[in-house]
């Protein structure tokens, strides 16, 4: 039988107090794995994530950082070190959140801030992080992409403009550490259902379902199911992926 087993394992998940976050960091702990909640603002969110994810079983901790900036990335590293220990699974989540426009309304800071939070904080985790991966010649890194950047729709080119960009990174950094068994993949989420749209009623958005080949839009559970088979030995020859977890309305072409 065939099991998501990562016991042993300590992950680190960055937005982890955040919507989705929370999500992939109960899923990786119900498989096994000790837990780093990183956030930035959301102290309270984070510190109630580590008690319940101790309930369970599991060490877990809490460490803020802005993941914009290498100083307070490569910080973070040493204190989860000291602390935990090194990672060996590592979820590129955090984001910065703008109000979307059309590229002629769109202020230029959205732009800087979208690339720094998606591309520069790939670079930063992986200069901190990765070289103890090395190390142990293993590691799994999965970052969260977008369907927008294959979709490339109106009025989100900041946010499209930085997933492509942090795409191309994450295929050459596949490609550099793979051979020291380390993977790296994206999953890509279409428009999520989180506790928000269940506490507010809006888990059913008709114009969107209508595009979506299943006809409703995924869940938070569905996205952290994928990054947790990613994480898991389960996906130990696959890397360079990005893989759309949008219901069939990505389908990459070959």
């Amino acid at each position: 039988m065939l099991t998501l087993d990562l016991s042993g394992k300590l992950a680190l998940v960055t937005g982890g107090s955040g919507e989705l976050g929370r999500v992939m960091c109960r899923t990786l702990a119900d498989c096994g794995a000790d837990i780093v909640i990183h956030y930035h603002r959301n102290a309270e969110k984070a510190l109630e994530l580590v008690r319940e994810i101790e309930s369970m079983g599991r060490r877990a901790m809490a460490v803020q950082a802005d993941i914009t900036d290498r100083e307070s990335v490569f910080a973070m590293q040493q204190t989860v070190k000291n602390t935990l220990g090194a990672p060996d699974i590592l979820v590129h989540n955090a984001v910065i959140q703008y109000l979307w426009k059309s590229v002629l309304e769109q202020p230029i800071e959205d732009y800087d801030s979208q690339y720094r939070s998606c591309v520069m904080q790939s670079v930063y985790m992986t200069q901190a992080f990765v070289p103890d991966m090395i190390e142990k010649r293993a590691g799994r890194i999965v970052v969260i992409n977008t369907e927008c950047a294959a979709m490339a729709e109106a009025n989100c080119s900041a946010y499209t403009a930085a997933k492509r960009g942090l795409d191309g990174l994450v295929r050459c950094l596949a490609k550099e550490v793979g051979e020291h068994g380390i993977t790296v993949n994206q999953v890509a989420p279409g428009w999520t259902i989180t506790e928000r749209d269940r506490e507010n009623g809006t888990e059913v958005q008709p114009g969107y379902d209508a595009s979506v080949p299943l006809r409703r839009r995924g869940t938070d559970q569905e996205i952290a199911n994928m990054v947790a088979f990613l994480a898991s030995p389960l996906a130990s020859f696959t890397t360079g992926a990005y893989i759309p977890v949008s219901g069939g309305r990505v389908m990459p072409a070959i």
